[in-house]
């Protein structure tokens, strides 16, 4: 007996240990097993579209829905996808509108709840649309979260037309040509425009942008350059905080006269829409170069987050403790104005410049040459403006050979001043990207429609809807449609084209993506249709509404073709920052489509709504397009002057 039990433990012994082998063996090949057929799942989700069906976390959409760039009626296969995953993080569902071709075969979409925007949306907000049975992608509610230090999405390096810089290759998983790094650091810091003394983290767009948008045909003059390093340096050791800019403040607070730290400030007061405070902010940037100063700008609360910080190691916000930050509204009757100041009495500590909307203000005059001795002993001065009055500076023969020497090109100021300046926040780049990588990334042509309605009586959206047609049909920027048969008769000629529009109201993408959903192209090609929001009014003092406006610019700037409604500062500062010449949609008059539709602008340039109609030398008014050749009235806008790079007279 015992011998059999002897024999017995021996059998089981070794199946013990063969078992035990095998159980070890498959705990570990196991989770390796697990982790690559997730890993390939993912990777599938990505490439065929598993965005339409996944479940997506707050945190990859906190900004999509905070800023209200969810699709309602959008219901298409995101009409770009990325080649691949992009930094481990899955894109969120579709946020904007997007439409394309009826021919064009869609993916099924979930539909959104729109309990998850908490109301943030308006009824048909952030149309879309595509073939007739698909519905809405759903969105998430916003996250306050910190932001991802990486980039939030990739473009397709083919759209680009140039190599990636040195570290966003392996940042964005790319393949680049090592062969060029020079061409790629100059992409990277756009030609020497941008400093490279940043956390790239804190403000991704900032060495992003390039990535985005074709490398500019217009390139820094050596002079700029040189001045913004200059001016970099003094903000440094000027701005808020510094010892500096404490003893300047004691002169304020005193008002006594004494020694300023070798400081003088020119502080920004914005109002009215977007486009109106980001030209203006140009304009005095351009001023604090011209008179060195350190420019300050008072955001207030409706225009928190949407800016990086411009300069390095220093910031150019106005501080909250700022003495006299709660009396602004009051500083036309509190404080020096500029034509009050004389060369009789000893220089205030502070002096109120006005340069406003519609109404002709002497305070202009602080351009004369008589006037800048004055300033000059002035620590603080106070700007309000909402227009581009920069074309000024070259009717003042005190500022003329300088700001010359800085813009050979003299209609490239906002274009380099702009992108020198402004670069979306974190959170509103996470927005301009996911839209971007959704709707417009694959487009072979990115077509911008910035529609700017001023009197809805008297343009009406048949009316203005019948000139959008009529000039982007007439000028060969959209194709016709083939009405006499419901599918493509022409062979397709795989291109497509994507139309991105920014209105107030969702009237213009409806009847847009409707015509080319239910008809093909004579031409073969597919057309989409996008719209990120429309407010069906512009907001006061409304941060959130701010924020869309200005992701809404940004995109537009990112077009290759750009459609803008005259008279437009929304469509002035897309089409500086992107450095292009807009075709101007003519205002209709009478209920009645003009004729022409619209007109190629000739200078990429901000037209100054209401030019300066004093001369100094002559100390008089005249008209300002007289003064030099080219600054010239603007074509949108008779009362306005702008910069040409040309001395032809239109």
């Amino acid at each position: 007996m015992m011998e059999i039990f002897k024999a017995a433990e021996e059998r089981l012994g070794f199946n013990f240990r063969r078992c035990t082998t095998i159980l070890v063996l498959s705990l570990i090949v196991l989770p390796v097993l697990v982790r690559v057929f997730v890993s390939y799942q993912d990777s599938a989700f990505d490439l065929i579209g598993g965005l339409a069906k996944a479940k997506v976390s707050p945190a990859n959409t906190q900004d999509v829905a905070a800023l209200g760039f969810a699709s309602i009626n959008d219901s298409s296969q995101p009409t770009s996808l990325p080649d691949q995953k992009v930094l481990n993080e899955q894109l969120p569902p579709r946020f904007g509108n997007g439409s394309i071709s009826k021919n064009e075969s869609s993916q099924p979409t979930s539909i959104r709840d729109d309990t998850l925007v908490h109301g943030l949306l308006a009824p048909g907000s952030g149309d879309g649309s595509s073939s007739k049975n698909d519905s809405s992608q759903p969105t998430s509610e916003p996250d306050d979260k910190p932001l991802s230090s990486q980039p939030t999405s990739k473009p397709d390096d083919k759209l680009l037309g140039q190599p990636l810089a040195p570290g966003f290759v392996e940042e964005l998983g790319l393949k680049t040509d090592s062969s060029q790094p020079t061409k790629m650091a100059n992409d990277k810091f756009l030609d020497g425009l941008l400093s490279p003394g940043f956390d790239e983290k804190s403000c991704l767009s900032r060495y992003h942008s390039f990535l985005y948008r074709k490398a500019s045909q217009h390139k820094p003059s050596p002079y700029l350059l040189s001045k913004l390093r200059e001016y970099e340096d003094l903000h440094k050791r000027c701005g808020p905080y510094t010892r500096s800019y404490n003893e300047t403040l004691k002169r304020l607070k005193s008002s006594h006269t004494g020694s300023t730290g070798g400081c003088n400030y020119i502080v920004w007061l914005g109002s009215n829409g977007m486009g109106n405070r980001i030209i203006s902010m140009a304009s005095t940037f351009l001023y604090a170069l011209l008179a060195n100063r350190v420019l300050l700008v008072d955001h207030g609360r409706d225009m928190t987050h949407l800016f990086c910080e411009p300069f390095p190691n220093t910031s150019w916000i106005l501080p909250m403790d700022f003495p006299i930050k709660k009396q602004f509204h009051t500083l036309k009757q509190r404080h020096d104005r500029f034509r009050d100041i004389s060369e009789s009495s000893p220089p205030p500590s502070l002096v109120y410049v006005n340069i406003p909307h519609g109404t002709y203000d002497f305070d202009e005059l602080f351009l004369c040459d008589q006037s800048r001795a004055l300033l000059e002993k002035v620590p603080w001065f106070i700007l309000s403006s909402d227009q581009y009055f920069a074309p000024s500076f070259f009717l003042s023969p005190s500022f003329k050979q300088e700001v010359s020497k800085l813009f050979p090109e003299k209609e490239t100021i906002f274009h380099q001043l702009g992108r020198y300046l402004f670069h979306p926040s974190n959170q509103v780049w996470r927005v301009i990207t996911k839209f971007y990588q959704t709707n417009l990334a694959k487009a072979e042509q990115r077509i911008g429609l910035q529609i700017r309605v001023f009197n809805r009586k008297t343009s009406p959206v048949q009316v203005v809807m019948g000139q959008i047609l009529s000039c982007m049909l007439k000028k060969k920027l959209l194709p016709e449609v083939d009405t006499q048969n419901a599918v493509r008769s022409s062979p397709p000629n795989n291109s497509s084209k994507t139309i991105l529009i920014t209105s107030l109201y969702s009237d213009y993408y409806e009847n847009m993506s409707a015509m080319y959903q239910s008809k093909p192209t004579v031409t073969g090609e597919v057309i989409r249709v996008c719209q990120p929001s429309h407010e069906e009014y512009q907001h006061k003092a409304d941060n959130l509404h701010n924020m869309k406006a200005w992701a809404e610019i940004y995109l537009l700037s990112l077009s290759d073709v750009l459609v803008t409604s005259a008279g437009s500062t929304f469509g002035y500062a897309a089409q500086g920052l992107g450095g292009l010449k807009p075709w101007m949609l003519i205002r209709p008059k009478n209920k009645m489509v003009p004729d022409p539709p619209c007109r190629q602008d000739k200078s990429m340039d901000p037209c100054f709504h209401y030019a300066p109609s004093y001369e100094c030398k002559a100390k008089h008014k005249t008209d300002s397009s007289t003064v030099v050749p080219f600054v010239r009235h603007c074509a949108d806008r008779q009362t306005g002057v702008k910069l040409f790079n040309d001395h032809k007279r239109l």
